[in-house]
């Protein structure tokens, strides 16, 4: 997967292992997908930042732990004959993520690396609004950190 990674605001950081895990990550999401030639842009970002953009496109005026951008669902005019799909965005409150890993015991590797997969899965279509496709989404998930070998 063609994945760039941002960080708003720009002064945020991460480690080299961590920002390694993310690649593999969405490269492994491409492979099992098969969407391996697919761009995809992940912004690691903290509760500032992720609360306005909440807030400006979903109507909800608090921080929260991941935000997905579909760009299959945008006004986007389509490309004829493009060689390279482009998935979407993917937005992570490093803040948020720390914070779930500490309330639900595991590590914040774990935690960054379930909610950019969590985004990924929506980027590709999946959902849990209804409790069925909860369960399929959740039943995901589960395979794609097992494949990745992060369990709680």
């Amino acid at each position: 997967m063609n994945t760039t990674i941002g960080f708003e605001p720009e002064t945020l950081t991460v480690d080299e292992n961590l920002f390694a895990q993310i690649l593999r990550a969405a490269d492994t999401v491409g492979e099992i997908y098969g969407v391996e030639n697919a761009e995809l842009s992940i912004t690691l970002t903290d509760d500032e930042h992720i609360h306005a953009l909440n807030k400006k496109f979903r109507g909800v005026d608090r921080a929260t732990d991941v935000l997905s951008f579909a760009f299959y669902e945008s006004d986007e005019p389509e490309i004829l004959d493009a060689t390279v799909d482009v998935l979407g965005d993917v937005i992570i409150s490093l803040e948020r993520a720390a914070a779930q890993a500490q309330e639900f015991g595991h590590s914040f590797l774990r935690e960054v690396i379930f909610l950019e997969v969590h985004g990924l899965l929506h980027l590709l279509g999946y959902d849990h609004i209804y409790d069925e496709d909860r369960h399929e989404m959740e039943s995901e998930q589960k395979f794609v950190m097992s494949t990745l070998g992060i369990e709680r």
